[in-house]
């Protein structure tokens, strides 16, 4: 005889609306304390679910974030994942500028990212959604609504900003199973490795002749902490392609280097000597500037620049620039174990005579664990 809550769930498919919205909406706690109970009758609460996304807007309200939260077990993510319809359904609907949900079809796209079958995406063509886009390109669609749709700008319901911890996904790199995190227990997704979404970043697109990084690597100072952190990991992810260096580090090309310094510097002052050499966007800064407040953010970025210094040419421009004294600053003021740990790193790069530096240290150094192999809950 099924429990009050198995009848519970089994409401989800009711013919009736306010039925189904109010099992929904019950259901929502469980999806956190008892995520087992949408497994049942070999998934068929996540295909329930995955119908109500296109149900009215509470419900797939509800919907989404039940979805959300149980998506870090590894049969659900790969039931929604491989799914080309419900992923369709998602991206008709994160595209469109009235969609009430967008945000979370953002957090579900960003966890969906952690399973293999998700690198189709792309290759992915589909209809052009006229008022955000020109391409055909799933990938490029989503660039779109991150970048137009900051701060409200595309939908006024959303932000996008967890599309970030999606782009930082599709960026990863090729590491072993083990150097993963993987949530909760054995049985939970960890993230795959897609050597060519991280080559879609660096790589001039068709549609719009622009190379992707460069548009993300201007919110390295936004004022949303979810926005900064997934472009943070998605750039270090990208770095992971040493032979796209010189690309990243060309002023007349990405111009990476100052999207990652400006972050970690804070008010202090340098001398005159060391001010002059620097990048030009580093000059002149004001005196309340402040550094990125988030630890985790910083030590990202000082491992990307630890990544920079792969290439003889990396570590001599970086010594050309003064990125030193900024390290120096940043160790001495960032009282985090972990950045004075990879910022004595990369000091014993930079001030190290070339003939003792290993020419791939700055590869090996860097940890390959980041924040967006962490799935997105909401409670």
């Amino acid at each position: 005889m099924p429990s009050e809550l198995e009848e519970l769930v089994e409401f989800l498919h009711h013919g009736n609306t306010q039925i189904r919205q109010i099992a929904a909406e019950n259901l929502v706690g469980y999806s956190t304390s008892q995520p087992s109970i949408f497994k049942t009758g070999q998934l068929t609460p996540v295909k329930d679910l995955k119908l109500l996304v296109k149900d009215y807007a509470p419900i797939a309200k509800n919907a989404l974030i039940i979805l959300i939260n149980i998506s870090d077990d590894r049969e659900v993510l790969q039931s929604l994942a491989s799914d080309d319809t419900f992923l369709e359904s998602i991206l008709v609907r994160i595209t469109n500028a009235q969609e009430p949900n967008a945000n979370e079809m953002a957090m579900l796209l960003a966890n969906m990212a952690k399973s293999e079958s998700l690198k189709r995406i792309l290759t992915l063509k589909r209809d052009i959604p006229k008022a955000l886009s020109t391409s055909a390109m799933a990938m490029d669609q989503l660039m779109d609504c991150f970048v137009k749709g900051a701060e409200g700008r595309y939908n006024k319901h959303a932000d996008f900003d967890y599309l970030a911890y999606y782009f930082a996904d599709i960026a990863k790199v090729r590491i072993t199973s083990q150097q993963h995190i993987c949530p909760r227990n054995s049985t939970h997704a960890r993230s795959p490795q897609y050597p060519e979404g991280r080559k879609y970043f660096i790589t001039s697109q068709p549609y719009d002749s622009v190379i992707p990084i460069t548009k993300l690597i201007v919110f390295t100072e936004h004022i949303s902490l979810v926005r900064r952190k997934g472009v943070t990991s998605t750039i270090k992810n990208v770095t992971f392609d040493i032979p796209s260096h010189p690309l990243l580090l060309s002023d007349t090309d990405v111009n990476l280097l100052p999207y990652i310094l400006l972050p970690i510097i804070g008010p202090e002052e340098f001398s005159e000597e060391e001010s002059l050499a620097m990048l030009p966007d580093l000059q002149l800064l004001p005196p309340d500037k402040s550094r990125d407040s988030d630890p985790q953010n910083i030590l990202t970025h000082l491992e990307t620049l630890l990544l920079l210094t792969t290439t003889r040419e990396g570590r001599d421009l970086m010594r050309e620039v003064k990125v030193y004294p900024i390290v120096r600053e940043t160790h001495l003021h960032v009282e985090d174990e972990m950045v004075r740990e990879a910022a004595d790193r990369l000091v014993q790069v930079l001030m190290r005579d070339e003939e003792d530096v290993d020419g791939v240290q700055g590869k090996d150094a860097v940890r390959q664990e980041d924040e967006d192999d962490k799935i997105i809950e909401i409670f």
